[in-house]
């Protein structure tokens, strides 16, 4: 099983976040379970190849 990061908050009484990998992508829910299970079908979307031109983040080795 491959694992993701993931940024969140609460804020207003939703949870806010969105994949480390995908920082454009961001979901919300009203638990904390919600927005896992939203975030996981943003990933599953992202990842598909339907949509095009998606931003990732990506890490450089310098020096």
């Amino acid at each position: 099983m491959e694992k993701k990061k993931f940024v969140y908050c609460e804020e207003d009484g939703m949870w806010i976040g969105w994949l480390e990998e995908f920082p454009d992508y961001r979901s919300q829910g009203e638990t904390l379970e919600e927005l896992k299970e939203n975030l996981l079908d943003i990933y599953d979307e992202l990842t598909s190849g339907r949509i095009s031109n998606v931003h990732r983040v990506g890490e450089l080795v310098v020096g």
